[in-house]
C-alpha cells in the first residue's frame, strides 16, 4: 500500500477565511426556510425582553414593599414608574399585595421565557435538520456530476468527511449561530438601555470591563481561526487513512503490515490529537479569562454601587438590580465569544464543501446534444492523445475503427494503455487531442446519459451495492421490469445460483457482495450488463480471476453476451484469443500490430513475444485449443 495521501493532492490549511462572501452563501441555505427564520426571530426577541423582567421586578419589590432604608429611602426609576402607573389607575397596593403581585409577574415570566425557548430551540433545530438535508444532498448531487479525475486526486475518506463532520459543524453554524446571535445583539442592547436608565454612571462602571474582554477576544480569535482549520484538515486525512486501509485489511494481514499499518495510524492519528490539544489550550486560556474579567465586572459594581447606596444616591433595588443585569449582560458576551468559535469551525468545514460544490464538472452534455433512438455500435479512435499528468503520455496518437458488430481484443504490457482506452470511450476522461467517435459522432457532442447508457461495462472486479440482488441487477431502474430481469440472469447462467440463494433474488447482499464467489459476482454483472443491453460492451479482464470449471460458465455466458454487439475486450489469458475478429497490440501508447490471433503469430512480432512470455512454460499448442473465447492482455491497466 502506498503511503496515505502521497498520490492524493494534499489538502491545504487554507489563509485567512473569505468570512463575508461564505456567510452570504449561507444565507442561500436560509432563504427556503424564511418562515422558520423570521419565527424564530421573532421568538428570540420575545425571549430576549422576557428576560430583561426579572431584575426590573426586583427592583420595584425591594424600593417599594421591603424597603430596608424607611420611607426617605431612594428608590429605582423602576419603582417611580410602577407607582406612576398604579398612581394613574388609582390603585394602591399593600406591601404583601404589591410583592404578590411583582411574584406572579416574575412567575409569569419565567414561564412564557421556558415556553418562549423551548419552541425557539425546536424551531431553529428543526430549521438545521432541513438545511442539512439540502445541503447533504446538494453535495452528493455534486460528487456524482464530478469527472473521475477529481477522484483520482481526492481519497474517499476526505469526501466522506465532507458530507458528514463537515456538514454537522454548520449545522451548528444554523441552529446555535447565525439566529441567535440577533437575539444576543437584542438582549445586550435591552440590557444597555435598562441600565443607563436606572443610573448612567453606575452603568458606565459596568462597562469599564469591555475593552479587556475585546481584547481577549481578538487575541482568541487570532489564535483560534487557524487551530480550526487544521483539526478539520487532520481529521479528513484519519477518514480517508481509515477508508483505504479498512477497505484493504485482507491485503494487509496477509502480508503481515498490522504493526507497520498501527504505526502509520498512529502518526496521522497524534497529530489529529495535538491540533485539538492546541486548540484546548486557547479555550483552556480564554473562558477562565472571561470568567476573572466578568467577576472583576462584578466586584466594580459592588464598590461603586454599594458606595453610592450608602451615600443615599443610589437604590438597594438598584444596586441588586445591577448585580443581575451585569451578569445576564456578561453571559451574551461570552455566548458571542462561543457563537464567534462556532462560526469559525463553520467557516473552515464551509470552505472545504464550498470547494467541492465549486468543482466545475468538466465532463458534461453540451448544449443540443446527440442523442438517438438506436446505436450501431461503430466506434473509431482518431489520433488520440492523451495523459493523467502533464508530460507523461499514456497514449499518443491512437487510431482505428471497430465496426458494429464486431469483437475486438486489446492486448499489450502494462501501462501500455489498454485500460485508458477503455475509460476514454466512456468518456471518464476527455482526450487531449484528437477524437473518439460513436457512430461517426464525437462523443463529447454526445448526451452523457446516453452514451453511458449504450454502453456496459463489466469489471475484473466487480461492485456489487449493499441490498437485494435484484437491485443489484436493475441499479434502481424501473424500465427493467421483472421478465426482463430474469430473462436476463437466465441468459447469462446466473439464474441457478441465484434461485439457490435463502431469499433467491430478494437475499441481502453484504458490502461489495461478500459471501459470494467470485464467478457468482461475475455472472451477477453480466446479468446486469445484458439487462440494460447495451449496443457496445466492455470487459475489463472480466475472466482473469476465475478458475477454470468456473470459467466455463462464464464463457457460456459471454456468447450470450456478445451476440449482436459491439465488443472491446480486454482480458488477463492470452489462451482466449482465437475467437475475437481483431486483436489490437497497444505498446506505449500506439497501435503496433492490428489482426487475427492467427495472422499476428505468424508475423512473429509484438504479439508473438506477449504469446510466448505468457507460454512459455506451457506443454505446448494444445493449451491454444482449450481456450475459450474473446480478449487478451498480459496484465490490467
Amino acid at each position: 500500500m502506498s503511503d496515505t495521501g502521497s498520490h492524493f493532492q494534499e489538502e491545504s490549511v487554507g489563509g485567512k477565511a473569505r468570512d463575508l462572501r461564505l456567510l452570504r452563501r449561507h444565507l442561500v441555505y436560509l432563504r427556503p426556510y424564511k418562515g422558520m427564520v423570521l419565527g424564530a426571530i421573532g421568538l428570540i426577541v420575545v425571549s430576549s425582553l422576557l428576560q430583561l423582567v426579572g431584575p426590573l421586578v426586583t427592583a420595584m419589590a425591594l424600593d417599594l414593599y421591603i424597603r430596608p432604608g424607611g420611607d426617605d429611602q431612594i428608590i429605582s426609576p423602576a419603582a417611580v414608574w410602577l407607582l406612576d402607573f398604579l398612581a394613574a389607575r388609582q390603585v394602591a397596593l399593600e406591601p404583601a399585595q404589591g410583592l404578590a403581585l411583582l411574584s406572579s409577574i416574575f412567575l409569569v415570566s419565567l414561564v412564557l421565557a421556558f415556553v418562549v425557548l423551548y419552541a425557539q430551540g425546536f424551531v431553529m433545530n428543526l430549521m438545521g435538520q432541513y438545511i442539512m438535508f439540502d445541503l447533504r444532498r446538494q453535495i452528493f448531487e455534486r460528487l456524482q456530476s464530478l469527472p473521475v479525475r477529481f477522484f483520482d486526486r481526492n481519497p474517499i475518506g476526505r469526501l466522506v468527511t465532507r458530507v458528514t463532520n463537515d456538514v454537522d459543524s454548520l449545522n451548528e453554524l444554523f441552529t446555535a449561530g447565525l439566529v441567535s446571535i440577533f437575539g444576543d445583539v437584542v438582549l445586550l442592547g435591552g440590557i444597555v438601555l435598562v441600565l443607563f436608565w436606572l443610573n448612567w454612571r453606575l452603568a458606565v462602571v459596568t462597562f469599564a470591563i469591555l475593552p479587556l474582554l475585546l481584547l481577549l477576544t481578538l487575541w482568541f480569535k487570532i489564535r483560534a481561526r487557524q487551530s480550526y482549520r487544521e483539526v478539520r484538515v487532520k481529521l479528513a486525512r484519519i477518514n480517508a487513512f481509515l477508508q483505504e486501509y479498512l477497505s484493504g485489511m485482507s491485503v494487509i494481514q496477509l502480508f503481515n503490515r498490522e504493526q507497520a499499518a498501527f504505526e502509520e495510524f498512529a502518526d496521522i492519528n497524534r497529530s489529529h490529537r495535538d491540533a485539538n490539544v492546541r486548540a484546548i489550550l486557547y479555550y483552556a486560556i480564554y473562558y477562565p479569562a472571561v470568567e476573572l474579567i466578568t467577576v472583576l465586572g462584578t466586584a466594580l459594581i459592588l464598590w461603586y454601587g454599594g458606595a453610592r447606596v450608602l451615600s443615599g444616591a443610589l437604590s438597594i433595588g438598584a444596586l441588586v438590580a445591577f448585580l443581575q443585569y451585569g451578569r445576564r449582560f456578561y453571559q451574551p458576551l461570552s455566548d458571542l465569544s462561543e457563537k464567534y468559535n462556532i462560526l469559525q469551525a463553520a467557516l473552515a468545514s464551509s470552505e472545504r464543501i464550498f470547494a467541492v460544490l465549486d468543482t466545475p464538472a468538466e465532463i458534461e452534455s453540451p448544449p443540443r446534444a446527440y442523442s438517438p433512438e438506436e446505436v450501431s455500435g461503430a466506434i473509431e479512435f482518431d489520433g488520440v492523445h492523451f495523459a493523467y499528468l502533464e508530460g507523461e503520455p499514456i497514449l499518443n496518437g491512437l487510431s482505428f475503427r471497430v465496426e458494429p458488430g464486431q469483437t475486438v481484443a486489446v492486448v499489450g504490457h502494462t501501462g501500455a494503455g489498454k485500460s485508458t482506452l477503455v475509460s476514454l470511450m466512456q468518456r471518464f476522461y476527455d482526450v487531449d487531442r484528437g477524437a473518439i467517435r460513436v457512430d461517426g459522432v464525437d462523443i463529447r457532442e454526445w448526451d452523457l446519459a446516453r452514451l453511458r447508457r449504450a454502453i456496459g461495462l463489466v469489471l475484473q472486479d466487480v461492485f456489487l451495492f449493499s441490498g437485494s440482488v435484484r437491485a443489484n441487477i436493475r441499479l434502481a431502474d424501473e424500465t427493467i421490469d421483472e421478465e426482463r430481469l430474469r430473462w436476463a440472469a437466465r441468459e447469462v447462467f446466473a439464474a441457478e445460483f441465484i434461485e439457490a440463494l435463502p431469499s433467491g433474488y430478494d437475499t441481502q447482499l453484504k458490502e461489495r457482495g461478500a459471501g459470494l464467489s467470485v464467478g457468482q459476482k461475475q455472472l451477477i454483472a453480466f446479468a446486469r450488463a445484458l439487462a440494460f443491453d447495451p449496443s457496445i460492451l466492455i470487459l475489463d479482464e472480466a475472466t482473469s480471476s476465475i478458475d477454470t470449471e468456473t470459467e466455463q460458465y462464464i464463457q457460456r455466458a459471454l456468447e450470450r453476451l456478445l451476440v449482436n454487439r459491439t465488443s472491446v475486450v480486454v482480458a488477463h489469458r492470452l489462451s482466449t484469443i482465437q475467437r475475437a475478429d481483431r486483436i489490437l497490440v497497444l505498446h506505449r501508447g500506439e497501435l503496433r500490430e492490428d489482426g487475427s490471433h492467427q495472422e499476428l503469430l505468424a508475423r512473429r512480432g509484438l504479439y508473438h513475444k506477449l504469446y510466448q512470455l505468457q507460454y512459455q512454460d506451457a506443454e505446448g499448442p494444445a493449451d491454444t485449443a482449450a481456450a475459450g473465447t474473446y480478449g487478451v492482455t498480459v496484465d490490467g491497466q
